[in-house]
């Protein structure tokens, strides 16, 4: 059996490993199994020990596991520190499909590198010759297996890192019974690491459009198509043609059994209808003109699209396993809300419009909606009133009549709805009064708003400016959360309230009593998410622009690597 030098051991356990194993004398680190039962099992675990307590391992990619230690110290300590993964002298079936998840990983919108997937083959024949040490062997495997299992369940990053209002820990596993008593245990391996991945349905097709762009990104030549100074449109000449025909048929917008020469360059009607395809999957107007955000898009390299979707599996991951009833979803860069039924199918969907990327940036987070209110009061938030209203009246001191506004105390008494004197402005400046839009059609937040209570005052509500929903781009709110279909999402969020029919909101929006509460019977999860990349049902996979620079700052705390914040 060959022997580790001094120096090499000392590498490879650290340096409280190998004065651990250097005060327990000089016998065979393992090798047979008599080694692992007698003397050099009691090396084995002294090592192992000694490498957990100091929480670094040199041999791994990322060495440094502080923020696994614990695990891994309620791993080893029931068995005494003994191997997990090793079965006689060999490396046990699981081990060996662990390490081929870990190869795996891209798969997944994961780094095989996090996971050492490049190390394992020459580990895996350096223990069967005795060359590495069991115990490190041991903890690269625990380490790797711990953090794989995490990273695929509740991402590598935790959401509140990045500024996002999501919390992961009720859907944490117990990482050491998990591995333990799920993957030691495993038949077969790669189907208990199935079922850590989220459960739904768009996330699997996110998956699956990952491992069809990175194919995509390998066949794709990266030709740029060239700029023009005005947009192309059908029957005009491009020299970018063939480009864009190679580009549009390798995405999919362009049937593959259109035939065009090599050398054509006139913007035709088939080409013209694929690129309306490609504008829509791609939050563009879809009018078949080649201006400059459609070319830019078809530029985007596909490897940047096989970013986005990594980044959007990254985020699934912070959402729950479950919800307790089906929830409402806005998704901020593609300015739309779902709300899903019973089997997260999606049972209505409707355009929004979101906060401004400069300024009134909508927070991403997760509350529950309680209650409907029909015919609301605006209430007129601090920072719009001193931004905004103040100095209109300033301007004007009939500003609060002609907007049918009202002054109130801040408890919501009123003061007056006539021409503003100096000392209620006094007052108004001062931040000792409040202003309030009366309800009706004009109102600020149109004809209903659903509450769902949250530190940062934002809502879903409908809105009197109805041609908000025709532009591409909508983000332009102060952070709160315009609905394109207000009665069908009031309908449904009561549709446990015996009733509250969708006519019944109709006519309640339309010609009911003002600011009247309707406290739901169920209330309702909402998750205000971020995600630049959406696969569909029909196999159609959807780009959206980075409008809050979030994946770029999700991007770049990634490329830290471990421990990932």
């Amino acid at each position: 059996m060959p022997r580790l030098s001094l120096m090499s051991l000392a590498h490879r356990v650290g340096l409280l490993g190998f004065l651990t194993l250097t005060s327990l004398g000089s016998g065979p680190f393992w090798g047979s199994d008599s080694d692992l039962k007698g003397t050099g099992a009691a090396e084995i675990n002294a090592a192992l020990r000694g490498i957990v307590a100091e929480g670094r391992l040199a041999d791994l990619r990322w060495p440094d596991f502080r923020d696994y230690q614990a695990h891994l110290k309620k791993f080893y300590e029931p068995t005494g520190y003994a191997p997990a993964w090793i079965e006689g002298d060999q490396p046990s079936p699981q081990a060996s499909a662990m390490i081929q998840a870990f190869k795996d990983a891209s798969s997944k919108g994961l780094q095989p590198e996090d996971y050492d997937a490049s190390r394992w083959d020459g580990r895996l024949r350096s223990v069967r010759d005795g060359g590495i040490h069991v115990a490190t062997f041991d903890t690269s495997l625990t380490v790797s297996a711990m953090r794989f299992v995490s990273d695929l369940h509740i991402g590598r990053i935790n959401p509140k890192h990045v500024n996002f209002g999501l919390s992961v820990e009720q859907k944490k596993y117990d990482l050491p019974q998990f591995v333990r008593d799920r993957l030691l245990r495993a038949a077969d391996v790669s189907a208990v690491v199935d079922e850590v991945e989220p459960p739904f349905l768009p996330y699997r097709r996110s998956r699956a459009a990952l491992a069809r762009y990175v194919e995509l990104a390998n066949r794709d030549d990266g030709e740029q198509l060239p700029a023009e100074k005005k947009p192309v449109g059908p029957g005009q000449s491009y020299s970018g043609v063939p480009r864009l025909v190679r580009f549009l048929t390798l995405v999919g917008d362009l049937a593959a059994s259109e035939r065009f020469a090599s050398d054509r360059q006139i913007y035709d009607a088939a080409l013209v209808e694929a690129v309306k395809r490609f504008q829509r999957r791609h939050g563009l107007k879809d009018d078949g003109r080649l201006g400059a955000e459609t070319l830019k898009q078809v530029n985007v390299p596909l490897s940047d699209r096989v970013r986005q979707l990594q980044l959007s599996l990254e985020r699934w991951r912070w959402l729950p396993s479950g919800f307790s009833s089906p929830p409402i979803i806005v998704n901020i860069p593609d300015f739309h809300l779902r709300a899903l039924d019973e089997s997260n199918d999606v049972a209505l969907s409707m355009r929004v419009v979101v906060g401004k990327a400069i300024r009134t940036q909508t927070p991403v987070f997760s509350r529950d909606m309680t209650y409907v209110v029909l015919r609301p009061y605006w209430n007129v938030p601090a920072s719009i009133l001193q931004g905004e209203i103040v100095p209109a009246i300033q301007r004007d001191r009939n500003y609060i009549a002609n907007k049918r506004y009202e002054v109130t105390t801040n408890d919501g008494d009123l003061v007056t709805a006539e021409r503003i004197p100096d000392e209620i402005l006094s007052r108004l400046r001062a931040g000792t009064l409040a202003v309030r839009q009366r309800p009706g059609p004009t109102n600020a937040l149109g004809l209903v708003k659903l509450m769902f209570p949250n530190e940062f005052n934002v809502y879903l509500h409908s809105t009197p400016a109805r041609e908000a929903f025709s532009r591409t781009r909508r983000d332009f709110s102060h952070g709160c959360i315009r609905v394109e279909k207000p009665a069908e999402l009031a309908a449904w969020a009561l549709r446990n309230n015996s009733g509250w029919t969708l006519e019944r909101v109709q006519r309640s929006m339309e010609r009911g009593s003002d600011n009247v509460t309707v406290t739901l019977a169920r209330s309702i999860p909402v998750f205000i998410v971020y995600a630049t990349a959406l696969a569909y049902e029909n196999d159609e996979v959807h780009f959206y622009e980075d409008i809050y620079g979030h994946d770029a700052r999700l991007a770049a705390a990634l490329a830290k690597g471990y421990p990932y914040p």
